[in-house]
């Protein structure tokens, strides 16, 4: 399994995937909760959105804002089971163990933090 650094390292080079940035009111929102708060619901929207064997409305479940783990989501290629299995090879139609769910959000994380850090990466604000 790769590291969460090398995955976006791929990352990165996918010019869908790298288009991807925090707003100035995702980055106030993250600064306001709090980055406990922020993996908290990471936690939560990838045992509700991603966890699941059969996903309703797989490839649709993640919006493209609204929230910075969206954001991350899209950036990080953990938005849908499709891409999960595309991206990271996770079957499809498997429910995602507590280890997959962990390794999905220590990703998601890791990708806000460098976000976080980064004053270039700054989106347009919204």
């Amino acid at each position: 399994m790769q590291t969460a650094e090398e995955a976006l390292i791929k990352l990165k080079r996918s010019k869908f995937r790298s288009s991807f940035h925090l707003k100035e009111k995702d980055r106030a929102y993250i600064e306001k909760k709090g980055m406990d708060v922020i993996e908290s619901h990471a936690r939560d929207f990838v045992r509700e959105r991603l966890a699941p064997a059969e996903i309703a409305n797989d490839g649709k479940q993640t919006p493209m804002r609204g929230h910075p783990v969206f954001i991350a989501q899209h950036a990080t290629a953990c938005c849908c089971r499709g891409c999960l299995n595309k991206w990271y090879h996770v079957p499809k139609n498997v429910e995602l163990n507590e280890r997959q769910q962990e390794q999905i959000v220590h990703l998601l994380m890791t990708w806000i933090r460098e976000e976080m850090d980064d004053p270039v990466s700054v989106g347009p604000k919204e």
